[in-house]
């Protein structure tokens, strides 16, 4: 399954180093969804707002504890 990104979200590792408190700025007031880092021509990581990562965190837990209890039952 394909994310699609903006470009406005996307940044090469030497941009991230230049302008870190700038585009961590973006990410925390939702001027951006998240910060997606580039290294030699390859997604590396992506930065995102503490908060949303703790949602994406425990949506994960959840899921894996749904895929526990499924898979248990087999």
């Amino acid at each position: 399954m394909a994310t699609f990104y903006n470009k406005e979200e996307i940044f090469t590792a030497t941009e991230i180093v230049r302008d870190f408190s700038s585009i961590l700025k973006k990410v925390n007031s939702r001027e951006i969804e998240r910060a997606v880092v580039v290294k030699n021509s390859h997604f590396r990581a992506v930065l995102v707002d503490f908060k949303e990562y703790e949602k994406l965190k425990n949506a994960l837990n959840v899921l894996e504890k749904i895929y526990a209890k499924n898979r248990n039952r087999a």
